[in-house]
């Protein structure tokens, strides 16, 4: 039997390890073998080593992590149809059903019997990765996997939440996207692709600010202290009809939540902490509190659309595959512009 590389928790508040597993083979009809060409490294990683994930996901340690993944299709059960061996894929992060409800609806995302890669079943920190049928899409042959990698969950995650918000968005309304990180610089070139709002952006990272700018931001503020009196002066004192909330920690929520307009939309995407907000306020502002996971297959097909017409771009730092820690260390550390992927 043939091994190859993986990296793997082998225990909360414990650095990953690499080591040699057998290399998965398709075992179901609809099993789908990919060669991984780039593996994003997302704060979720540092959340599951801190055991955030672990009573939800109830996964079995060890395993291998990575939830972001695109390379060749190495193998195929034998009744896929819609890939061979040799095709260049992007995985969509959940293998899914396609029987329930959900599924039947376009909703993958909420499927009833679904596994999750790299967070509750082994993901692509490895030479290969096991999905299904349901979860691969054909990309063009000159795409560089590496490339795109992290838009199969900080794309998809950012695309979900701007295509909901997107909804509601008309050329008078402000949206204030809060962190242009790995997500944020993804979700400012998704918003500016789809709506013709004005696109604020808040960071506490100068680069990160400029940054968004250069991909199209309308305005950027730096978050020192200042940042939400800075975002009403922008919006006449009267908020944004739109928060995207990147960070979803160290208080921005509550910042979030100040920078909203009446009857306003606040999208949560990062995570980490607890959203405290009076009921009084919620129900005499009329705001909505929106949670945003990771975006359907429909949704990851419609970012590769993006993605092919060259509106929206991945800024990345790449790792080789055995220099996993020095990739965990730099996320951790605020130090990667753009994403971390690892390429084996």
């Amino acid at each position: 039997m043939s091994t190859m590389r993986a990296v793997r928790v082998v225990g909360y508040h414990q650095k990953l390890e690499m080591t040699e597993v057998p290399v998965p083979e398709p075992t179901g009809p609809f099993d789908v073998v990919v060669k991984i060409g780039g593996a994003g490294v997302c704060r979720t990683d540092l959340h599951i080593l801190e055991g955030q994930w672990a009573e939800k996901s109830q996964v079995a340690l060890p395993y291998t992590i990575g939830h972001e993944n695109a390379g060749w299709v190495a193998a195929v059960g034998s009744a896929v149809t819609n890939v061979a061996e040799g095709d260049t894929v992007i995985v969509h992060p959940l293998v899914t059903c396609g029987l329930c409800r959900a599924c039947r609806s376009g909703d993958d995302v909420h499927c009833e019997s679904s596994a999750f890669p790299g967070i509750d079943t082994d993901g692509g920190y490895a030479d290969h990765l096991k999905t299904s049928a349901r979860s691969v899409v054909k990309i063009d042959p000159r795409l560089e996997p590496s490339d795109v990698a992290a838009l199969a969950d900080a794309g998809l995650t950012a695309y979900h939440a701007a295509a909901k918000a997107a909804k509601r968005l008309t050329p008078r309304d402000t949206v204030v996207v809060i962190g242009a990180g790995g997500l944020g610089h993804i979700g400012i070139q998704v918003l500016k692709a789809l709506t013709a709002s004005r696109v604020v952006v808040v960071d506490r990272n100068p680069d990160a600010v400029a940054l968004a700018v250069a991909i199209g931001a309308d305005q950027g503020i730096t978050a020192d202290g200042s940042h939400v009196e800075q975002v009403l002066e922008a919006t006449h004192g009267n908020g944004a009809e739109v928060v995207i909330d990147f960070v979803g920690e160290g208080g921005a929520t509550a910042e979030g939540v100040r920078m909203l307009r009446r009857h306003g939309d606040y999208h949560v995407v990062g995570y980490g902490e607890t959203i405290a907000v009076p009921t009084i306020d919620i129900i005499s502002t009329e705001i909505s509190i929106v949670g945003d996971l990771v975006g359907s297959y429909n949704d990851l097909c419609d970012l590769m659309e993006l993605a092919a017409r060259g509106l929206v771009t991945l800024h990345t730092q790449k790792y080789a595959l055995d220099d996993f820690q020095t990739a965990i260390s730099d996320l951790d550390a605020g130090a990667v512009r753009g994403r971390a992927i690892l390429v084996p």
